[in-house]
């Protein structure tokens, strides 16, 4: 089973402060990595990185880069994957989704991935299946 990891749960696996953090935890420990494909793209991984730098200085992003990041596979976002996330991202500024969400969303969309590892609202209102 494939499940996409977006930012939020990066992060809350990382701050232990973050009110997500025992529930991403407890599930990355007993499901993630023994029975699940963990899959993401670059633009998360960019979008993670600094925000991590941001919040929880160097020390995050080495824990992110050498203790996370080896456990997901990372495919990089192509010309028509951003072309068409770009359109959509376009035809729905009103519901001020950010640009990476968007190209999650299709990027899930294209890869048949089974359920988003999130805790960001918008993956719920997109109608996928969130995991914890």
């Amino acid at each position: 089973m494939k499940t996409f990891v977006d930012t939020s749960a990066l992060y809350a696996l990382l701050d232990a402060d973050d009110h997500n953090h025992d529930a991403a935890a407890a599930w990355f420990i007993e499901f993630a990595v023994a029975a699940t494909d963990l899959v993401t793209h670059s633009y998360v991984l960019v979008e993670s990185t600094a925000l991590v730098h941001h919040r929880l200085g160097a020390a995050g992003v080495r824990d992110l880069l050498d203790g996370l990041v080896p456990a997901l596979t990372i495919e990089y976002v192509d010309e028509m994957l951003h072309s068409r996330a770009t359109a959509a991202y376009m035809a729905g500024l009103a519901r001020k989704v950010s640009f990476v969400d968007r190209v999650s969303f299709q990027f899930i969309r294209d890869g048949a991935i089974d359920q988003a590892f999130a805790f960001d609202n918008d993956f719920g209102r997109e109608g996928l299946v969130l995991v914890p």
